[in-house]
């Protein structure tokens, strides 16, 4: 029986966000290298994409390639950038089947032009899509897009448009590459590790931490599934106590 079938229907995180861990030990474990572990964790990005179609979700953003990763060897770079090309271009048609919306954030003018030509190709042709909406985070760090909002709301200053007193926390949301999206009900990390990497750190103030001990290419439907029904056992107070739930 298939885990989909404890899910309840009615308490579902609107907006789950997920660090992609693990492809490279995980094909290292099986004596191959990393670029075949970056080939299976696209089958998991569309397993997880199908699951989330399939319960009905509205945002799943994927935690694709951060500025960091810019420090990688040149090679893998090269190869994840081919990766991402061949990939975007193969599910564009699945996601137009499936009604799902393709959005980017990040640091994009570092991208590879065939990538950057590739992504708003399908961006475009996904533009008018009302299902899922799939936020793919590329050359992205939290640090990078809080410096960018920050860098904005001051320059608004400067030219009279923002007095210092409307900075308010809505503000800054406004600024930030996710708005107006809501904030990750559900962060997820795959692969072992217990830390959120420079991830969405202000959207996920109030998120729900889930981290997972499979490699991202083990990480497919029933293990989302499975990080969900823990999700709908716990509490969530935003600071409040329980009675006044």
């Amino acid at each position: 029986m298939s885990l989909i079938e404890k899910i309840e229907q009615n308490y579902l995180p609107q907006h789950i966000a997920i660090i992609m861990d693990g492809n490279g030990r995980w094909a290292k474990l099986k004596g191959e290298d990393r670029s075949f572990g970056h080939k299976e964790g696209v089958v998991s990005v569309r397993s997880v994409l199908n699951a989330a179609v399939l319960l009905n979700l509205k945002y799943l953003t994927l935690y694709t390639f951060s500025t960091e990763n810019w420090n990688r060897p040149s090679d893998e770079i090269q190869a994840l950038m081919s990766l991402l090309v061949m990939a975007i271009q193969k599910e564009t048609p699945d996601l137009m089947e499936k009604n799902v919306r393709l959005t980017i954030i990040g640091e994009l003018s570092r991208l590879p032009a065939d990538a950057a030509t590739t992504l708003q190709r399908c961006i475009e042709q996904t533009a008018s899509n009302t299902g899922l909406t799939v936020v793919l985070a590329l050359s992205y760090s939290s640090r990078w897009e809080i410096t960018e909002a920050v860098r904005a709301i001051s320059a608004k200053v400067a030219r009279n448009e923002l007095t210092s007193e409307e900075i308010t926390e809505t503000e800054i949301t406004k600024h930030l590459t996710t708005y107006p999206m809501p904030d990750p009900d559900l962060l997820i990390r795959t692969g072992g590790e217990q830390r959120i990497s420079n991830f969405l750190l202000w959207q996920s103030a109030y998120a729900e931490l889930y981290f997972a001990d499979e490699f991202w290419p083990e990480f497919r439907e029933e293990e989302l599934y499975a990080a969900i029904l823990v999700y709908q056992k716990r509490e969530r107070r935003f600071g409040k106590i329980s009675e006044q739930l």
